[in-house]
């Protein structure tokens, strides 16, 4: 996910709004995107938190109704899948952005490196870089001379178009937090019925269907909300997880009931 400005210059682009699109590429919006930090920026996290957490304990619920297996059985696999599956996503996503973190610093650190100790040899790097984006003559030696003027701004440059690597900016810990918790309060959703019916009668034929309906409404949701961090239509995006999360359910069901007379 890019930047919040980068981002709403996508959703502009999606939808073909003009004004947005301007909206974007304002100075005011620039500036407002230089160096801050919010929620907005682990939108990613929290939208694909939910979205496997949902998916991933309905999977489990659905195995489990199709096997026939008790409601407190169904909690039980439930709950557990949602903290220890969730916990496994949120290690991954701070192992994934530390780990590009690490590897942008020392690529950075070699490329300061080359710079200070073989200065030309970079600098004819640049040089062909923008020969290969058209630049000649007056106008390729002005623009090397630019770039190599300022350190930081040469190293920037071989990180980008040398290496293709820009520098990750979300905070692990908070991405991986933000992950888990979406998980959590998505995965609870499946198993909310059951856990509902231990307080409240329930006639165990209308729990799984209510689990799906409140599950796929969900799903529907998160799903949509994808498009805020990619180049799709809410409602396209909303319908693909819908199609994902109905096959799983197909064959977590299918699985269950096919197996389910090992407990039995």
């Amino acid at each position: 996910m890019g930047s919040k400005r980068v981002d709403a210059a996508r959703r502009a682009y999606a939808e073909g709004n003009m004004d947005a699109a301007k909206t974007a590429h304002s100075h005011k919006a620039f500036d407002e995107d230089q160096h801050k930090e919010g929620a907005g920026d682990y939108l990613g996290s929290l939208v694909y938190g939910a979205l496997d957490g949902i998916v991933t304990t309905f999977a489990v619920v659905a195995g489990a109704a199709g096997a026939s297996l008790s409601p407190a059985v169904i909690i039980i696999l439930g709950v557990a899948n949602m903290f220890a599956d969730g916990l496994s996503m949120a290690v991954g996503t701070y192992l994934s952005i530390k780990s590009t973190q690490s590897y942008y610093e020392a690529e950075k650190k070699r490329e300061e490196w080359e710079v200070d100790t073989f200065p030309e040899g970079e600098k004819a790097e640049i040089r062909q870089i923008y020969i290969g984006k058209g630049f000649k003559g007056k106008d390729l030696e002005k623009m090397v001379e630019l770039i190599t003027s300022k350190k930081a701004i040469w190293v920037d440059t071989m990180m980008a178009e040398e290496l293709g690597m820009s520098p990750e900016q979300k905070d692990p810990v908070k991405a991986a937090g933000y992950t888990y918790i979406a998980f959590l309060v998505a995965g609870f959703i499946p198993i909310s019925v059951f856990v509902l019916s231990h307080f409240y009668p329930l006639t165990p034929q209308f729990s799984f269907p209510i689990s799906f309906a409140l599950t796929f409404i969900t799903i529907f949701i998160s799903g949509s909300l994808r498009s805020l961090v990619i180049a799709k239509k809410w409602y396209e995006a909303g319908f693909e997880m819908l199609l994902i999360g109905g096959l799983t359910a197909v064959v977590s069901y299918g699985i269950g009931a096919f197996l389910g007379g090992l407990v039995k």
